[in-house]
C-alpha cells in the first residue's frame, strides 16, 4: 500500500464516524450493511498485538507487517519497575519465556527495570528464526509513528499512568486510538489528550452487554469514538451475542456516530466476517489480519 493510500485510509476513518449516523437514518435496520454504505478503504482492521501470528506479538516487526498490509496494530502498554512504558500483553512471562525458572515466569513487567526487560528474548519461544526479538518501548513506537504520520496504532491500557502516557505521546496524539473496557479511564484520557481517539471494548452475555450499553447511552457515549464487542462462534456457526442483538447494536451506535467494531474471537472463518458486515459491523479486531483483510476485499467484490 502506498503512502498516499495509507493517508486516504486513515483520514477517511473520521469521515466514516461522522457520516455513519446520517446513513443509518436513511435505511431500515434490517437492510443496513457495510458494503452498501461504507467504501472499502474506510473499513478498519485492528491487528491484535500486531501481526502476532506471523511474528512474535507486540514486537516492532509484527507492527511493521500490520502497517504494510493496511491494518492498524494494537500495543498493550505496561510500566516497568523504574517507570518506563513498554508494549507487552501478558501479566507475567510464563507464556513467552517457557524455559525460564518458575520464579521468573511468575514475574511481570512491573517487577523488572527497563534494562532487565530489554534483555528478554521474546521471539525464541515462537521459533529459532525469531530469536533475539525484544520488547518494544513506547519511545521507539513514538519515533516510528512520527516518521510515518499516516500510520495509526491502538493502545490498550494495561498498567500505565495516563498523564505520563499523554506526555510521552504528545507529538502523535492524533495517531492514537486508546482502548479500554473502563469508561472512566477513557474519560480521563480524553481530558488529557482530546485530539486522540478512543475505543471501548466489551464482552459478555447479551444481558451484560445490554446493561453496559444502556449505561453508556445515558452518557450519550461521550468520550467514545469506537466500540468493540467480542463475538464467539460455536461449532455450528452460531454467533454469541446473536445476530439480532448485533444488528440492533449497530443501529444504536450509528445514531451517535460511533464506529462499530467486533472481535470475532480466534476466528479464521471468512464467512463469519461476511455475516458480521451484513449485520452492520464496519471494523474488526483480529489475530489474523491477513485473513480478515482478504475476507473484506472478497465481500466487497461480490
Amino acid at each position: 500500500m502506498t503512502k498516499r493510500n495509507h493517508i486516504r485510509k486513515y483520514a477517511a476513518w473520521t469521515l466514516l464516524c461522522g457520516s455513519a449516523g446520517i446513513l443509518s437514518a436513511q435505511q431500515p435496520d434490517a437492510v443496513w450493511n457495510v458494503r452498501d454504505h461504507v467504501p472499502l478503504h474506510e473499513v478498519i482492521v485492528q491487528a491484535h498485538r500486531g501481526a502476532g501470528m506471523q511474528m512474535p506479538e507486540s514486537s516492532m516487526e509484527a507492527f511493521e507487517i500490520a502497517w504494510k498490509m493496511g491494518a492498524v496494530p494494537e500495543a498493550d502498554v505496561r510500566t516497568t519497575r523504574d517507570g518506563v512504558i513498554v508494549s507487552f500483553h501478558d501479566g507475567n512471562f510464563a507464556r513467552v519465556l517457557p524455559d525460564a525458572p518458575e520464579t521468573m515466569k511468575n514475574k511481570g513487567i512491573q517487577d523488572l527495570t527497563c534494562e532487565e526487560v530489554m534483555k528478554l528474548d521474546i521471539g525464541a519461544w515462537r521459533g529459532m528464526q525469531f530469536r533475539g526479538q525484544r520488547v518494544l518501548s513506547l519511545a521507539t513506537l513514538v519515533e516510528a509513528l512520527k516518521a510515518h504520520p499516516e500510520r495509526r496504532v491502538y493502545i490498550d491500557l494495561k498498567n500505565v499512568d495516563l498523564v505520563q502516557l499523554a506526555e510521552e505521546t504528545e507529538s502523535i496524539h492524533s495517531q492514537l486510538i486508546i482502548a479500554s473496557s473502563r469508561y472512566d479511564e477513557l474519560k480521563r484520557w480524553k481530558e488529557v489528550a482530546p485530539q486522540s481517539h478512543t475505543l471501548c471494548w466489551m464482552g459478555g452475555s447479551e444481558t451484560e452487554l445490554a446493561e453496559r450499553l444502556d449505561r453508556l447511552e445515558t452518557e450519550r457515549f461521550r468520550f467514545i469514538d469506537q466500540l468493540q464487542i467480542h463475538v464467539h462462534v460455536d461449532g455450528h456457526g452460531t454467533l454469541s451475542p446473536g445476530e439480532d442483538f448485533l444488528r440492533r447494536t449497530g443501529t444504536r451506535l450509528r445514531k451517535y456516530n460511533i464506529l462499530y467494531q467486533t472481535f470475532p474471537w480466534e476466528s479464521q472463518d471468512v464467512t463469519v466476517f461476511r455475516r458480521l458486515m451484513d449485520l452492520g459491523v464496519a471494523s474488526f479486531a483480529t489475530d489474523y489480519p491477513e485473513i480478515t483483510l482478504q475476507a473484506i476485499a472478497d465481500y466487497y467484490a461480490h
